[in-house]
């Protein structure tokens, strides 16, 4: 199977994904508070069937190219039973299962998961000084969360961050395919998967339907998981991918802020200075740099 790098690579846009990143910050509350009102797994297959059709509603209506062919679907189909039923099936348990920010950190080690695949697969060589900042950026979530302790959910965010690495490796395989039509179709098989597995394994849907429910839920599928995936997919194609990871250490840096403001838990000195690891990381990371394509004869021109 011939692996085939990106044409162009580029920056990721700040702004984008600045917006990616407080939405998917925020989702860990969301989904926190979720839990009160439904299962675990029927409460993550809701959110992939939700952002899946009204992503496909919106490629209806701008009459977006469907996915045509076997090599098209199979992508598709691999992309969603990594990166929603399994992710999102442990990012769920995971948050249910920890009440420290340990589950957070894990599941957002993604820069440190996808530097050596990023080079077998596409090409993409990566400085001392890149490696250097993701680890520094990851020790600086590890001094926020390790003071109050592991917790069951350790394990299930780790297998999350994996599942969404090998989510984030297949996205930029996605190709011509069009990226909304794409996305609709991965949250909807994903979503299906998990449905099929909630009913082996928690029986009926037992939901508590309230509006502070339906509002959460909303939230959650469309803002945190229709566009902001569309925008993920969307960078993932045309940007280096330890580049575009290292935003998502600030995925429970934003979640630990509006945890601040929303339930007023306020930060203790160690989650200051692992902060402010984190950023000082960030910005090593980010540094501009000139960017381009793989060499002929690289790891991603191989069959």
């Amino acid at each position: 199977m011939t692996v085939e790098a990106a044409p162009e690579l580029r920056a990721p846009k700040p702004l984008r994904m600045a917006w990616i990143i407080a939405a998917w910050g925020a989702c860990f509350l969301g989904i926190q508070w979720g839990l009160a009102y439904a299962p675990i797994l029927w409460f993550a297959a809701l959110r992939a069937l939700v952002a899946g059709g009204v992503l496909l509603a919106v490629a209806g209506v701008q009459h977006r190219p469907r996915p045509r062919g076997r090599r098209a679907w199979l992508l598709i189909s691999a992309l969603a039973a990594v990166n929603v039923t399994l992710a999102f099936a442990a990012m769920f348990a995971s948050v249910a299962g920890s009440s420290t920010g340990t589950a957070a950190v894990l599941a957002n080690a993604q820069p440190l998961l996808i530097v050596l695949p990023a080079w077998w697969w596409y090409g993409e060589r990566i400085s001392p000084r890149t490696v250097a900042a993701l680890a520094a950026g990851f020790v600086g979530l590890v001094v926020v969360a390790v003071p109050g302790g592991g917790g069951q959910g350790a394990v299930l965010a780790l297998l999350s961050a994996v599942a969404v690495t090998a989510g984030t490796l297949l996205g930029r395989r996605l190709g011509s395919l069009d990226v909304v039509a794409a996305s609709g179709w991965h949250f909807v098989l994903g979503g299906a998967g998990l449905a099929v597995w909630a009913a082996l394994t928690e029986g009926a849907p037992n939901i508590s339907w309230t509006p502070g429910f339906v509002a959460v839920l909303g939230a959650l599928s469309v803002g945190g998981t229709a566009a902001a995936f569309v925008g993920w997919f969307t960078e993932s194609r045309h940007c280096r991918l330890d580049t575009l990871t290292a935003w998502t250490f600030l995925v429970p840096v934003v979640g630990i802020v509006l945890a601040a403001l929303v339930l007023g838990e306020r930060p203790n000195r160690w989650t200051v200075l692992g902060l402010s690891v984190v950023l000082v990381a960030l910005w090593l990371a980010l540094r501009p740099r000139g960017i381009r394509p793989p060499p002929s004869g690289s790891a991603a021109d191989r069959t």
